[in-house]
C-alpha cells in the first residue's frame, strides 16, 4: 500500500495558514493546573465546539439521572416538533395519570387542554413531572413507548450507559445514564434545537397562576450561563447539568450525586470557570473549503481538491494557542471513480510535539472514471513509480 505524503501547515485564528511566524516564535512553556477538587460522584466538563473533555471523574459511571431525565423527553419532543408531527400551539389533554404523577408539577389540572408550548415551559422551567407524563402521552400513546423512543434517541447519539424508563426521573430499577452521556445529549439540544432552548435560560414560568422558579440557581450568578437543568432525588442526589458561554467559548458541565442544592451550583460553576480560565477555543478551518489538493488517477481530472466536511475547532491551553501545527496526510493512491465526501487524507492537529486531534480530509468533489487512455497512461505511470 502506497504511503501518503505529508505537508505540514500552522494555523492561526482559524483562517491564517502561516507556519513560518509560529516556527519562528519561541515556545513558552505549556502548564495547565489539575482540575479542581469536585465534590461529586461524578462529572464531566466538555467544549461545546471542539468536543475537547476538559475535566472528569467517573464519567462513564450509570447513576440515576432524577429530573435530568427531563432533557432527553424535550429533545425527544423537539425532534417531533422539528418533523412537523405535532405543532407547538397543539392542544395536550391531561390524563389522570399525569394529574396524579408525584414530586415536582406544574400544576395542570386534569381533562383541561394545555398548549404543547406551556407544557414544554412547564418541564423545562418549572420541572413539572406533570407534565413530562403530559407531553410523553401526547407524542407517543403512552409513557412507556415514550420511553422506547427515547432510548432510540439516545442510542443515536452514543450516549452507551443511559437507559430510560419514564419522562420524568422519578426512581425506576433499570433507569439510569452518565455524566459523559448527559454532555452528549446537552450539547444536542444546543446544537440542533437553538430556537427551543433559549427556554432553558428562563428564570421563572407562570401557570394556573403559579409562578415558579427556573432551580438554576447559577442563571442567577452567571450571566454567561444559560442552561439547561438541575434534579434531585433521594437516590441521585443532587444534579446539574449547565451551560455557558463566554465571548466566542461555551462549555458544557455536568455533576452527579453532590450533597446539596447550593454544593451543585457550586461546583458547576468551579469546572466552568476552571474551563474558561485555562482553555481557548477557536474555529481553526471552515468545512467544505479547499485545504489542498490531491493527485487522482485514472480520472477525467488528475487533481480534486481536499477539505473538512464541517468547520474544525480546536481546544488549546490557553495562551498557547499560535502554537498549534497541523499536517496534512494525503494518500497517493486516490483513483477515479471518486465521490465528493470520500476520505483521501487527514489533517493531524499538534501541540508541542503532541497530538491533539485528527480529522478524515475528505474530497471537495466528485471525479468521473476517465477514458482508454487516461486509465492506460496512469496505469503506466503507477508501475513506474513502484520501481
Amino acid at each position: 500500500m502506497s504511503q501518503p505524503f505529508r505537508t505540514t501547515i500552522g494555523l492561526f485564528s482559524g483562517l491564517l495558514l502561516l507556519l513560518t511566524a509560529f516556527s519562528l516564535q519561541a515556545a513558552s512553556p505549556i502548564f495547565t493546573p489539575a482540575a479542581p477538587s469536585v465534590a461529586a460522584s461524578s462529572f464531566y466538563l466538555l467544549d461545546f465546539d471542539s468536543g475537547r473533555v476538559l475535566a472528569e471523574k467517573d464519567a462513564d459511571k450509570r447513576v440515576s439521572p432524577a429530573s435530568l431525565t427531563k432533557i432527553m423527553t424535550a429533545y425527544v419532543v423537539f425532534r417531533e416538533l422539528k418533523a412537523g408531527h405535532l405543532t407547538l400551539d397543539e392542544k395536550v389533554t391531561i390524563s389522570q395519570n399525569a394529574w396524579e404523577t408525584g414530586g415536582s408539577k406544574m400544576f395542570v389540572e386534569v381533562n383541561k387542554q394545555v398548549g404543547v408550548e406551556d407544557l414544554l415551559q412547564g418541564m423545562i422551567i418549572q420541572s413539572g413531572n406533570d407534565a413530562s407524563v403530559a407531553l410523553a402521552e401526547h407524542v407517543a400513546g403512552s409513557e412507556q413507548t415514550f420511553a422506547t423512543m427515547m432510548n432510540e434517541q439516545a442510542s443515536r447519539l452514543g450516549m452507551a450507559n443511559s437507559n430510560f424508563e419514564n419522562a420524568t426521573g422519578l426512581p425506576s430499577p433499570n433507569h439510569y445514564s452518565s455524566a459523559h452521556d448527559l454532555a452528549t445529549l446537552a450539547r444536542a439540544v444546543i446544537k440542533e434545537f437553538p430556537e427551543y432552548y433559549r427556554w432553558d435560560s428562563q428564570k421563572e414560568f407562570t401557570y394556573n397562576g403559579i409562578t415558579q422558579q427556573n432551580r438554576n440557581l447559577l442563571l442567577w450568578r452567571d450571566p454567561s450561563v444559560d442552561g439547561l437543568k438541575t434534579g434531585f432525588t433521594d437516590d441521585a442526589g443532587y444534579c446539574m447539568v449547565a451551560s455557558a458561554k463566554r465571548e466566542d467559548m461555551r462549555l458544557i458541565s455536568v455533576v452527579m450525586g453532590t450533597a446539596s442544592a447550593g454544593a451543585r451550583s457550586n461546583e458547576s460553576q468551579s469546572l466552568l470557570n476552571y474551563g474558561f480560565r485555562f482553555f481557548e477555543t477557536h474555529r481553526l478551518y471552515e468545512g467544505n473549503k479547499p485545504l489542498s489538493e490531491a493527485r487522482v488517477r485514472k480520472g477525467v481530472t488528475s487533481k480534486v481538491a481536499v477539505g473538512l466536511p464541517e468547520d474544525l475547532y480546536v481546544t488549546a491551553p490557553r495562551k498557547h494557542f499560535n502554537e498549534l501545527k497541523a499536517e496534512t496526510q494525503i494518500d497517493k493512491g486516490v483513483f477515479a471513480p471518486l465521490n465528493k465526501g470520500d476520505t483521501v487524507g487527514n489533517l493531524n492537529i499538534s501541540l508541542a510535539g503532541e497530538s491533539i486531534l485528527s480529522k478524515p480530509l475528505v474530497a471537495l468533489d466528485a471525479v468521473a472514471e476517465g477514458g482508454i487512455f487516461r486509465r492506460l497512461y496512469d496505469a503506466a505511470i503507477g508501475l513506474l513509480e513502484k520501481e
